[in-house]
């Protein structure tokens, strides 16, 4: 009989449970949260950004959070702008703000108008522009978590996208450590800066439910398809020879390297070498590492797809499930020298809706947290 593997099940489905049960008891609030929806989508970038020039990179970044400290209270400023520490940033989650509110940061709720509009403006530089990767991929999550504020009775959990956070963990300037941390429910964004240079843009987390589609704030979303479809491409181009030797053993009801699980990367690859694929096969091996890879910047996304094709010889597949990746407990990973990537459905839990839900994570092995460690 094979072993079930419960991956991040104390953690990842204690929010789920309802927040009057999780760990025993209510976490302590910190009396800030909201129930309100902040619309990113329909929020403008302010004129004032016209000041940082078009020309995209670290220059305009810097510029942009200046124009947006600049013109924060000292209440703002005392939440959003921290000192760096590695246990600092280790503060993500997967789970609502009224779970996990040891997340760093301002809630989007709490900026006005025009800070949210360089808030975006600061977010749509550090990531991706493409369409449901990147920042648009962080919209369409705040929009989730509207949806499910207007289906849960949870009053406690803060299904909201008031709720979401975002802090500088260090000084953003040319020399010295800094991270641009944003998250909340389902997402965690962490690009750590040193000297100028982006050194690590991992962990990477994204879930989302509904899944695959639903509609909210005047748009259909369809966050996380594209991952689910890439991944699914590649699984059904195996041979039947090929999915045995990728095949894991036991039942994966989670991600395992989650939050709070930053040492849970085991040592030994399982699965089938990526240098049993054929080219076609590795494009869409590819294809999928890119779906994460690319919701960072273009120019930094490059460097990492570079250094993971470079590895692809000593990069392992697996998985466990159906090949369709759209049933409960499919599940599949990419484990490399650096890169490990990780896919998973369960059943959906905060919508109380039939259906599944997926969690995922990209974390490179060599430079999470910019390779920090404190």
């Amino acid at each position: 009989m094979k072993k079930i593997i419960i991956a991040a099940v104390v953690l990842a489905g204690a929010a789920y449970l309802g927040v009057t049960q999780f760990m025993g008891g209510p976490p302590e609030s910190d009396g800030r949260t909201g129930d309100t929806s902040i619309l990113m989508g329909s929020v403008e970038i302010p004129e004032s950004a016209s000041a940082c020039g078009t020309d995209a990179g670290y220059d305009r970044l810097l510029c942009l959070i200046d124009l947006l400290k600049s013109g924060a209270s000292d209440e703002i400023l005392a939440v959003m702008q921290l000192d760096y520490s590695v246990a600092e940033a280790k503060n993500w989650s997967n789970l609502p703000a009224g779970a996990f509110p040891a997340r760093p940061g301002a809630y989007l709720g709490e900026f006005s108008t025009e800070q949210l509009g360089l808030v975006k403006a600061i977010l749509m530089e550090a990531a991706s522009l493409t369409d449901n990767e990147g920042y648009d991929e962080m919209e369409q999550t705040l929009n989730a978590d509207d949806y499910i504020g207007t289906v849960s009775d949870d009053t406690k959990a803060g299904y909201s996208s008031y709720n979401s956070k975002f802090a500088f963990l260090g000084t953003p300037g040319e020399t010295g450590t800094w991270q641009l941390y944003y998250g909340g429910h389902h997402f965690a964004f962490a690009n750590t800066y040193t000297d100028g240079v982006l050194a690590g843009a991992t962990p990477s987390f994204r879930g989302i439910e509904p899944f695959p589609s639903f509609e909210m704030n005047d748009r259909t979303n369809v966050p996380l398809t594209q991952e689910r479809d890439a991944f699914a491409a590649l699984l059904q181009s195996l041979s039947a020879e090929q999915q045995a030797a990728a095949t894991l053993e036991g039942t994966y009801r989670d991600i395992i390297a989650g939050p709070q699980s930053d040492d849970a990367i085991p040592d030994a690859q399982e699965g089938l070498n990526v240098s049993e694929l054929d080219e076609a096969q590795q494009a869409l091996l590819l294809t999928a590492i890119e779906t994460y890879v690319g919701d960072i910047n273009d120019a930094d996304a490059a460097t990492y797809m570079a250094k993971y094709t470079s590895e692809l010889p000593d990069t392992v597949l697996g998985f466990s499930g159906t090949t369709d990746m759209n049933s409960e407990d499919d599940y599949v990973r990419i484990h490399g020298p650096s890169l490990w990537l990780e896919f998973s459905l369960q059943s959906n839990k905060s919508t109380g809706e039939d259906g599944n839900h997926p969690h995922s994570v990209w974390r490179d092995q060599t430079d999470d947290y910019g390779g920090n460690t404190e």
